[in-house]
C-alpha cells in the first residue's frame, strides 16, 4: 500500500499556497508517495498540483476530488494536462459530483440526475486525457474536440465513487476511486467488489482505491476525537458520506478516523491494507503540541 499525504482539508499543510508547496516539498524529503489536494473554496487544487509538482521532482501529485458540475470537461482536461505537464507527469486528476448542498443550494446549477452527468462527463474527459479526439453526442454534453499540448502524456483518472452506480461507473471508465470518511470494513465488503467487478467486466486492470482518512498519533484520544467531532461534523451530515458511515456501523468522523498510540494507529493502517486499499490518503490532524510530527514520523515508518 503506498501512503500520501492529504493537504487542504487540514490545517496540518496550513492553507496559503506557499504552505502547501511547503508541505509537498516535506512529503517527498520523507519520501512519501503522493500528495492529494482537497478542492472545497480555497486554493484550486489543480492549479497548486501544477506548482508543487513543479518545484519537486519525485513525488506523485493528485486531486481529491475537484468537482464536475461547475467546469466543463474540456476545460478541465486542457487543466489536468498542462498540471500533468507542470509535474512531469506526476499527476492524477481525481474528480467528483460534490454534493446538492454546493452544486444546487450555493452555486445554483442543478444537480438533476447526478450519475447520468458523471456517465457523459466522463466519455468526454477520458479520452482526451489520454491524448485522444472526443466526438460525443449526449443530453449534457456535445463535444467535437481534441487537445493539443506540447510534451503531455496520458493522465491517469479517478472519481469519487461510494455508491454502486458510481463504482460501476469508476470501473468501466477511470483507473479506481478516492474515497473520505469510508472505513476498511465498508471497503473491503462493498467499495472493492463493486468497483473491481466493472473493472474486470470492461476488461481494464485491477482498479486503484484511494482512501481519504483523518489520522493522528495521540496519547489524549478524548480531545482528538473532540476536536475531529467539531471540525469535520459536516461530513456527518452530507448523504453520501453518512451512508458510508452507516454501513461501518459508525456515529460520525470522530468514531471512523484513525486516532490513538502508535500501536494502535499502525493496527488500523494494517486494517486499511488487509482491506484492500491500494493508497492511504492521510489527513493528519492537529490536536497537540507535536502530534503531526509524531504522526508523519510513523506513516512514514509505514513507507514500503
Amino acid at each position: 500500500m503506498r501512503i500520501g499525504v492529504m493537504a487542504g482539508a487540514t490545517a496540518a499543510s496550513g492553507n496559503t499556497l506557499r504552505a502547501i508547496v511547503d508541505y509537498a516539498k516535506m512529503a517527498e524529503q520523507r519520501g512519501f508517495d503522493s500528495v492529494w489536494l482537497a478542492n472545497i473554496f480555497g486554493i484550486d487544487a489543480v492549479a497548486a498540483c501544477g506548482i508543487a509538482g513543479w518545484e519537486t521532482s519525485r513525488i506523485e501529485f493528485g486531486t481529491a476530488v475537484t468537482p464536475t458540475f461547475p467546469r466543463h470537461p474540456t476545460a478541465l482536461a486542457q487543466q489536468a494536462v498542462t498540471t500533468s505537464v507542470a509535474c512531469e507527469g506526476r499527476f492524477t486528476l481525481g474528480i467528483g459530483l460534490s454534493h446538492k448542498l454546493v452544486i444546487e443550494d450555493m452555486l445554483g446549477m442543478s444537480y438533476d440526475k447526478p450519475a447520468a452527468h458523471m456517465k457523459e462527463y466522463l466519455q468526454v474527459i477520458a479520452p482526451l486525457l489520454k491524448g485522444e479526439a472526443v466526438d460525443f453526442s449526449g443530453e449534457q454534453y456535445k463535444v467535437k474536440a481534441a487537445l493539443d499540448i506540447a510534451e503531455s502524456t496520458p493522465v491517469p483518472l479517478i472519481i469519487a465513487a461510494l455508491g454502486p452506480v458510481m463504482l460501476k461507473l469508476a470501473g468501466t471508465y477511470t483507473d479506481g476511486t478516492t474515497t473520505w470518511m469510508t472505513g476498511p470494513k465498508t471497503i473491503e465488503n462493498h467499495i472493492v467488489p463493486a468497483i473491481s467487478a466493472a473493472a474486470s467486466e470492461a476488461g481494464r486492470a485491477a482498479p486503484r482505491i484511494v482512501c481519504g482518512l483523518p489520522i493522528v498519533v495521540t496519547r489524549d484520544v478524548e480531545a482528538a476525537r473532540e476536536k475531529i467531532a467539531k471540525d469535520l461534523a459536516i461530513y456527518g451530515m452530507l448523504p453520501s458520506y453518512r451512508a458510508m458511515l452507516d454501513r461501518e456501523g459508525v456515529a460520525g468522523p470522530a468514531e471512523l478516523s484513525i486516532v490513538g498510540d502508535e500501536t494502535v494507529v499502525r493496527s488500523e493502517i494494517q486494517r486499511l491494507r488487509d482491506a484492500g486499499v491500494t493508497d492511504f490518503n492521510a489527513a493528519v490532524v492537529p490536536v497537540e503540541e507535536g502530534s503531526v510530527e509524531s504522526t508523519l514520523d510513523l506513516l512514514q515508518s509505514e513507507l514500503g
